[in-house]
C-alpha cells in the first residue's frame, strides 16, 4: 500500500464540515451522520489509491457517502420506523426563537421533499456543488439534477406557504427592534 500524501490528507480533513452536514441531511440523525462519515473517511483511506489526482476530492467523498448511506438502509431494512415522529418528538427541544422555529419548519418541509429532491436540492443549496458535480455524485444526467431541484424549491414553497421575496428575511416588528432594513 503506497502512502498517503499530506494533500490528501489536508483536503480529506478539509471536507469533514461538508460531508458532516451531508450525511446529518440523509440520516436526520447527529449521531448516525457522524458514524456514516467516519465509515466515508475509513473507505476514502483506505481506498486513496483508486483517487486519481487532479480530480474533484469532495465529490468522490460524497459519492462514497451516498453510496455508503444506501448501503445502510438497505441493511437496516427491518429497522423500527418514526414515520410520524412520535419519538422523535418526545425528544425535541422547543426552540425559543424565531429563526430557530423557522428551521424547524424548513427541516420539517425538507423532511418531506422525496429522497431523490432532498438530496438534490442540499447538494446544490447547501453543499454548493454545481449542477455537474451533483449529477456526477448521484449518477444521472444534469437535467435530472436541475429538474429535481426545481421541483424541490417549488415543493418547499408550497409546503411553507411562502408566496413572495418579502416573506424572506426580518418581519417588520423584527426590523424596528433591530433597525436594520427588511429585505
Amino acid at each position: 500500500m503506497a502512502a498517503v500524501s499530506q494533500g490528501f490528507k489536508t483536503d480529506l480533513l478539509g471536507a469533514i464540515p461538508s460531508l458532516r452536514a451531508f450525511a446529518v441531511s440523509l440520516t436526520q440523525n447527529a449521531d448516525k451522520a457522524d458514524d456514516l462519515v467516519q465509515e466515508t473517511l475509513v473507505k476514502a483511506w483506505d481506498k486513496h489509491e483508486s483517487f486519481q489526482p487532479g480530480t474533484n476530492l469532495k465529490a468522490w467523498l460524497f459519492t462514497i457517502l451516498r453510496n455508503e448511506f444506501y448501503s445502510q438502509m438497505r441493511k437496516r431494512g427491518r429497522e423500527v420506523q418514526d414515520s410520524d415522529g412520535i419519538m422523535t418528538a418526545r425528544l425535541a427541544v422547543h426552540p425559543a426563537q424565531h429563526g430557530q422555529l423557522d428551521l424547524k419548519d424548513f427541516r420539517g418541509a425538507l423532511e418531506q421533499l422525496p429522497e431523490d429532491q432532498r438530496e438534490a436540492i442540499i447538494l446544490i443549496g447547501a453543499s454548493g456543488f454545481s449542477y455537474e458535480e451533483a449529477a456526477e455524485i448521484c449518477g444521472c444526467a444534469v437535467g435530472t439534477i436541475k429538474s429535481r431541484v426545481s421541483r424541490a424549491r417549488t415543493r418547499l414553497q408550497e409546503i411553507l406557504k411562502i408566496s413572495g421575496e418579502d416573506e424572506y428575511g426580518p418581519d417588520a416588528i423584527s426590523t424596528q427592534v433591530t433597525g436594520s432594513p427588511a429585505s
